[in-house]
């Protein structure tokens, strides 16, 4: 393909960048097949990657894990993902942004005789414009969570720590959760009855000036969540993991969730009980502030500039 920008995204599959529809996987690909795939993301701010290097350094942690080898070096991936994004750029607006995204598939289960030019992995890098405008109302008026019956698979069963494609689990207690309020977000408990994790997004209790969040051992650790935790040792706020229950939720002084997308974004209410005090915290401000210094980019007026 060449290098004159296209009029529609365009991605990277196995070793070319091509438009967004001629990225066509098997139907006897392992990723369509089992969920037999791993995949990282990160977003942009103001069209800059975030992190980019931590993402692809977490995914091939997933990788290696689950025994897949993408055939790119982690540069290669790192290289391969800025250049999609500079094919991709000249779509964003000044109020726009992108998640970049990595896939990676075990590759087709081939019977022999089908004539498949590539059985090994496949290998896709993408980008998706963010909800700015779906996600937008969370900023103003918090998020709600429900915490559903179905429980967080256990870490002696499959890490969460690897970010796979099989997110059935996450999948049906998020159903769970918008069967009683469509516009909830899921925390799922884990298989001790801890608070674990979302779909793609950490929480965060704040109590008495201290900040907790879930143990990682448990969680997909996020990269946002650890930027959250980086900020408060710079602000000397105290935080650390810990195993923490619905009795904490309920005793909460604030909550927020991190993730790729929202960054930083204040919870509302946990199980039909609303948090107390002003939405956002005076922490979660604190922090919210901090994160929009670090990445150059007030995330939050981005979101709110969306309203309807």
């Amino acid at each position: 393909m060449s290098d004159q920008r296209s009029n529609h995204r365009v991605a990277y599959f196995n070793g070319r960048i091509v438009p967004e529809r001629e990225v066509v996987l098997p139907f006897r690909d392992r990723g369509f097949k089992y969920g037999d795939a791993a995949f990282d993301m990160t977003r942009t701010f103001h069209g800059r990657p975030f992190k980019l290097k931590e993402h692809v350094a977490r995914l091939y942690r997933s990788l290696r894990y689950l025994r897949i080898d993408p055939g790119l070096s982690e540069a290669e991936m790192v290289a391969a993902s800025e250049a999609v994004l500079d094919r991709n750029r000249h779509f964003l607006t000044p109020d726009t942004d992108y998640w970049v995204g990595q896939r990676v598939s075990r590759g087709v289960d081939a019977v022999g005789d089908e004539g498949w030019d590539h059985t090994g992995a496949n290998v896709i890098v993408e980008c998706i414009p963010l909800p700015l405008k779906a996600r937008a109302r969370l900023f103003r008026d918090g998020i709600d969570i429900v915490v559903p019956p179905t429980r967080r698979v256990a870490p002696d069963m499959l890490s969460p720590r690897a970010k796979t494609h099989n997110y059935l689990n996450l999948i049906m207690a998020d159903l769970e959760a918008k069967a009683q309020d469509k516009e909830a977000w899921s925390v799922l408990l884990d298989a001790g009855g801890h608070l674990a994790e979302g779909i793609g997004s950490n929480l965060f209790l704040v109590r008495d000036g201290e900040v907790l969040t879930p143990r990682e051992r448990f969680v997909l650790p996020g990269v946002s969540r650890a930027t959250v935790i980086e900020l408060c040792g710079a602000l000397s706020i105290p935080c650390h993991e810990a195993d923490l229950d619905l009795y904490d939720a309920a005793t909460a002084d604030e909550a927020f969730m991190s993730s790729t997308s929202l960054c930083l974004c204040p919870v509302r209410s946990i199980g039909g009980r609303l948090v107390p005090g002003p939405v956002p915290g005076a922490i979660t401000r604190q922090l919210s502030h901090a994160y929009a210094e670090s990445v150059g980019c007030d995330f939050v007026a981005q979101y709110l500039k969306h309203l309807g």
